[in-house]
């Protein structure tokens, strides 16, 4: 259990959870992660038979990160230790674990929500379309993504590297048991309105835009892929369509304004995509993504700062052919006047494709500078 200053219902948590070993005969202990109480947590747990862990690092991710790995059992159910779960009734939670289930979530929409117990923002808006979200992004069997009572295999979670210090660590656990092709599952749990007199340390905007960002970092194909590579293509096309003359579609005409925009599009685009590839890159060197991606390490491995400069260079060097030729027209008739609209046309469209080159020059750059080897401290 992570705890900061759960006195009021610490106690009754943790008789609830060793009453549970003793009438199951499940062999095991109550560990508290405690993260600095200064209301006397620590030797109410000790008192109650618990061991207490000092977790110095804080942060609700931080806390069980910590108690998980001083815990001594090849499984663990954890739970927040402010009563609002039912610590007396994890036989669901064990069967599911002996089946050989490596994350057992529990469902408080299956299960049963008390009236109090959640606020109206977070049962019908937060949970709902966070849980939504991770579902179509991650492809994952969980319904409620928040739950804070789980059990799962220790080593397991050990493998999965988990990272995140806050509230984001309930959707870090998910997202990554499912990537890793891990067997999860979900078991109806019951949430009650808690014990506590304070209010909770969830802070609800804060904390749900960190699990949204999570979410949307964690998948940058979804996030910046797609997307990036609508804009580009959509406005690349357009680009190179009024570079030849304006075109009409229907009664609509469009000549150069549209291409200066379709071209700002077009850079936009290329953007979002070169930060997905270079995210996923990071994302893969650094143990984020579970398991890695075959198709995307073919790709990486073609991927390099030589190679980004010499295709960024070419690009660049196009356009600036481009604008040579230009130049050199313009000097064969005096440098006096030239036709504005046909000169805009061809100058958006060497100045994009120099734009385009330096950006993979740079993304190229930037990929050595991930590809640096550097010694991990322990």
């Amino acid at each position: 259990m992570p705890c900061l200053n759960e006195a009021e219902t610490l106690a009754v948590c943790i008789d609830k959870a060793q009453g549970y070993l003793q009438r199951s005969g499940v062999v095991g202990e109550v560990l508290i992660a405690d993260n600095g109480s200064t209301d006397g947590s620590q030797q109410i747990a000790r008192d109650h038979g618990a061991r207490v862990v000092d977790i110095a690092e804080k942060g609700y991710g931080s806390a069980l990160m910590g108690g998980i790995e001083a815990a001594r059992g090849t499984y663990i159910i954890m739970g927040d230790a402010d009563d609002s779960y039912d610590f007396s009734a994890l036989d669901n939670f064990v069967e599911r674990l002996r089946a050989g289930d490596e994350l057992v979530m529990g469902n408080r929409f299956r299960g049963g929500i008390e009236p109090g117990a959640m606020p109206p923002l977070h049962k019908y808006l937060g949970n709902p379309v966070l849980s939504w979200i991770g579902r179509v992004l991650f492809r994952s069997p969980i319904k409620d993504f928040h739950c804070g009572l789980r059990g799962f295999r220790r080593q397991s979670m050990l493998d999965l590297h988990l990272q995140t210090t806050g509230m984001e660590f309930a959707s870090e656990v998910v997202v990554k048991s499912t990537l890793g092709g891990l067997r999860v599952s979900e078991v109806p749990t019951t949430l009650k309105k808690d014990g506590r007199s304070r209010p909770p340390h969830l802070r609800s905007w804060r904390d749900g835009w960190r699990h949204l960002r999570f979410l949307l970092i964690f998948s940058p194909r979804w996030l910046f892929l797609w997307p990036g590579s609508v804009a580009f293509f959509l406005g690349l096309i357009g680009t190179l369509s009024i570079a030849f003359g304006p075109f009409m579609l229907g009664s609509v005409g469009f000549d150069g304004a549209t291409q200066v925009y379709l071209a700002a599009l077009t850079v936009v685009g290329y953007q979002a995509i070169l930060f997905a590839i270079l995210t996923k890159i990071y994302a893969q060197r650094e143990g984020f993504r579970i398991p890695r991606s075959r198709s995307f390490d073919k790709l990486e491995k073609r991927i390099s700062l030589e190679s980004g400069a010499l295709a960024g260079a070419i690009l660049f060097v196009i356009g600036l052919v481009i604008a040579i030729v230009q130049l050199v027209q313009w000097s064969s008739s005096g440098f006096g006047e030239l036709d504005a609209t046909v000169t805009v046309r061809v100058s958006v469209l060497a100045s994009l494709v120099m734009m385009l080159g330096a950006q993979t020059m740079m993304a190229g750059m930037f990929l050595g500078v991930l590809g640096v080897g550097l010694k991990r401290r322990p």
